[in-house]
């Protein structure tokens, strides 16, 4: 199956290499969310959720050029730009300071999770091992698609001037 991520690079050494450094991120604090989702400890694999998003999310942004820090140097011009990308993306990450409220969302959005691996986590063994890879999948989507939405913007962005 094509990576459609690394397709919408079209070959550009930058960007591949900024999905290959994120995807690497993203990883490893999946793996966290899934040790987190498989402990019998209501509402911790939330909170673990929101606490590693909320700083996945500015490290794969600044993997791209975009975190808030970096766009805040830009020239005024250049941020117009970059902000108007990001709007017709429809990123509501790129850039933007996260509250642990926004993380906690975004974790609600991963769907089943919140009901499927909240009730399957007390059945023992196979329970707590559907809960670490529902925990897994769902912060491994959210990065992926934010990893998504950033070669999308970047894409989008005119060259910089030299």
């Amino acid at each position: 199956m094509p990576d459609k991520t690394l397709a919408l690079t079209h070959g550009q050494a930058d960007l591949q290499r900024a999905v290959l450094n994120s995807r690497r991120l993203l990883k490893k604090r999946a793996l966290w969310a899934a040790a987190a989702a498989a402990l019998p400890v209501p509402g911790l694999d939330f909170a673990v959720d929101a606490a590693l998003l909320s700083r996945l999310i500015p490290q794969i942004s600044h993997e791209f050029g975009l975190s808030g820090v970096q766009l805040d140097r830009l020239s005024p011009d250049r941020r117009e730009q970059v902000q108007k990308a990001v709007a017709v993306v429809g990123s509501l990450l790129i850039g933007r300071f996260l509250s642990a409220e926004l993380m906690l969302t975004l974790a609600a959005k991963a769907g089943l999770r919140l009901t499927a691996g909240q009730a399957a986590r007390y059945v023992p063994i196979a329970g707590q091992a559907l809960s670490a890879a529902m925990g897994y999948a769902a912060v491994r989507a959210l990065g992926e698609q934010h990893i998504r939405e950033c070669v999308l913007v970047r894409q989008a962005l005119p060259p910089a001037p030299e």
